[in-house]
């Protein structure tokens, strides 16, 4: 792979004359042999300080003519060859834009990223430290950055686990380890990892551990975008993109943050040619005036198209809920994808909660008990929209339950059993008219 380095000891670390040359090259390097890149970020990396103007009689005009051979590759790399980012310091400007230019960017929480520091912006009115402007909670929550450690060594461990799932460049397939996971084996907590109350919230990422190869998941980005988990993995060896919801925030809907996310995680799997695998709990977007004020509705769409323009393998399971447009944006439209849902999923295109109500206004406010009215209608609807129910959607693969057969679905109204109900190994219920 190529490396390159700020030197904060000369000059701020700033490209000041001809120092801008060896990042160039480096750039230059990573894009022509096709090899990873590795910025180590600490200082401006910019065209120097106003001082410049002093020592060359002039200023400089940004990407003006031969200055904008870094602008080019900065970017160009992006869709070439993996490029990791790690803020080890005080990162301004041109600095910040470079760690913001990857795939992955780290910094320790004794740096700080900001597109101007504290003495700039000090003449808008706001007299704020390096920590306060730009520190580590704010980059990671914003999505500036996208994980912070404590220490440089763990910034460059999580350089090279990043790096483990990718191949060198976009012209390579990601690389296949030998399956160290028993594939016999079966992890009985997924059977009670969603609650039955649909109220309640659980937790996904022990659900993710479970399914992949154990300990191999590395989630990207996690304190931004909450309602969505990002991150890599492996499958019997092979390297995945995994997106997953987490109901924990919003319900697992999609915030104007989130679909940024989602964009920016499709981009990667896409680019590095990584099968998507998708864990959805997903009510839909998040209503209401603040997601409004945030056009959700606009970051969604192009989400929606963020992963219709994807070619990689794409599966999904439904954990629990698929409604509405963004319940539509779980799988690329208009081509080969496999779906599949627990056994707890349900879907529509609006919550059954609130459209019942709107939907059947005039026969609940008829009924002589409106309370249990609603409450018969919500339950036949419930039946209707089961996993399990005979009329489901085509296209769905099959339902299923994480770790041990499926109850029997002759439970369901409308099939007959052939094993009594029991759910035997082997056992094969079907419907009373049409196909097993």
């Amino acid at each position: 792979m190529v490396v390159t380095g700020d030197d904060f000891t000369v000059r701020g670390g700033s490209a000041d004359a001809t120092i801008r040359e060896k990042p160039l090259m480096a750039e230059r390097l990573a894009n022509e042999f096709q090899l990873p890149l590795l910025r180590i970020i600490e200082g401006s990396g910019g065209g120097g300080s106003v001082k410049t103007i002093d020592t060359t009689g002039r200023a400089n005009l940004p990407n003006g003519v031969g200055g904008g051979g870094l602008f080019h590759y900065a970017t160009l790399n992006l869709s070439v060859v993996p490029v990791v980012g790690l803020g080890l310091g005080s990162v301004a400007g041109l600095g910040a834009a470079r760690l913001a230019a990857s795939h992955y960017s780290v910094m320790t929480k004794s740096s700080a990223m900001f597109v101007a520091g504290p003495p700039v912006v000090s003449r808008l009115g706001q007299d704020l430290s390096k920590q306060e402007l730009g520190g580590w909670e704010i980059q990671c929550r914003a999505g500036g950055v996208d994980h912070a450690v404590d220490t440089e060594e763990e910034a460059f461990a999580c350089a090279r686990r990043f790096l483990s799932y990718l191949p060198s460049s976009v012209h390579g397939v990601p690389p296949v380890l030998p399956g160290t996971d028993d594939p016999e084996r079966r992890e009985e907590a997924l059977m009670a990892a969603v609650p039955r109350d649909r109220r309640r919230v659980y937790q996904m990422r022990p659900i993710i551990e479970k399914v992949v190869d154990q300990g191999s998941f590395f989630e990207m980005g996690r304190m931004f975008g909450r309602s969505v988990i990002t991150g890599l993995a492996r499958l019997d060896g092979h390297p995945v993109a995994v997106l997953a919801s987490d109901p924990f925030f919003y319900g697992g809907s999609w915030t104007a943050d989130a679909c940024q996310k989602v964009v920016r995680f499709v981009d990667l799997a896409e680019t590095f040619h990584l099968p998507v695998v998708y864990l959805m709990d997903c009510p839909g977007f998040m209503i209401g005036l603040e997601a409004e004020r945030a056009a959700t509705i606009r970051h969604g769409v192009r989400a929606m198209a963020a992963v219709n323009q994807t070619t990689v393998p794409w599966c999904t399971v439904v954990i629990r809920n698929a409604f509405g447009v963004a319940g539509a944006v779980h799988q690329p439209a208009g081509r080969l994808s496999l779906r599949y849902a627990w056994l707890s999923a349900r879907w529509g295109s609006l919550p059954l909660e609130g459209g019942i109500e709107a939907a059947y206004r005039a026969e609940i406010e008829a009924a002589e008990d409106p309370v249990a009215k609603l409450a018969e209608i919500e339950d036949r609807l419930n039946q209707l929209r089961s996993p399990s129910a005979p009329r489901r959607p085509s296209g769905w693969r099959r339902s299923s339950t994480p770790a041990t057969p499926a109850a029997c679905s002759a439970t369901s109204p409308g099939w007959r059993s052939r094993c009594g109900g029991r759910s035997r190994p082997g056992c094969r219920c079907a419907p009373e008219r049409g196909r097993p």
